[in-house]
């Protein structure tokens, strides 16, 4: 490569790096102590939810990422949900809750969809910037994986299962 272009790749190497360290402002290495409150009004505190695994992901209702990974939460869902995966899709505090909620009726989601009207939600998990960003926290409430953009379906089932085998 030549001196001419090998500058502005250094400088899109570094927007990359710097764009992919701030999807979250800091890393987190245990679940916070959050509630989650659902489009339904149901309060799910997340230290209730010890000893099985969680998975928070963060998303919103125009984000085309996010509803490419939809199927691939309701499958998860599914699949190991009556095995002990809860699971918390958290809209973000620019989503229109009624776009959140006729989202949620439209595409018929399974799991628990809460409202993060305030950003409390996205700073207690490290100041989540991106969506989808997604916190899979193990049964002892450790962050065992974050994941910014959409996420391979195969290594998060893998990482479930271990999960779910202790």
């Amino acid at each position: 490569m030549n001196a001419k272009h090998r500058l502005p790749g250094l400088l899109l190497l570094a927007l990359i790096s710097i764009t992919l360290s701030v999807g979250c402002s800091k890393t987190i290495t245990s679940a916070p102590d959050v509630t989650f409150t659902t489009i339904t009004g149901k309060k799910i505190a997340l230290k209730d939810l010890r000893g099985k695994p969680v998975m928070v992901t963060f998303w919103a209702t125009d984000c085309p990422s996010c509803i490419e990974e939809i199927p691939a939460l309701i499958d998860l869902y599914t699949r190991y949900h009556s095995s002990g995966l809860e699971m918390i899709a958290v809209a973000v505090y620019y989503d229109p809750p009624n776009h959140v909620i006729d989202m949620t009726k439209a595409r018929q989601l399974p799991y628990n969809v809460a409202l993060d009207i305030n950003s409390d939600h996205a700073e207690a998990f490290g100041g989540v910037m991106f969506t989808p960003s997604t916190f899979l926290i193990g049964p002892d409430g450790s962050v065992v994986k974050k994941e910014i953009g959409l996420f391979d379906s195969a290594k998060m089932k893998t990482t479930i299962e271990s999960l779910l085998k202790g």
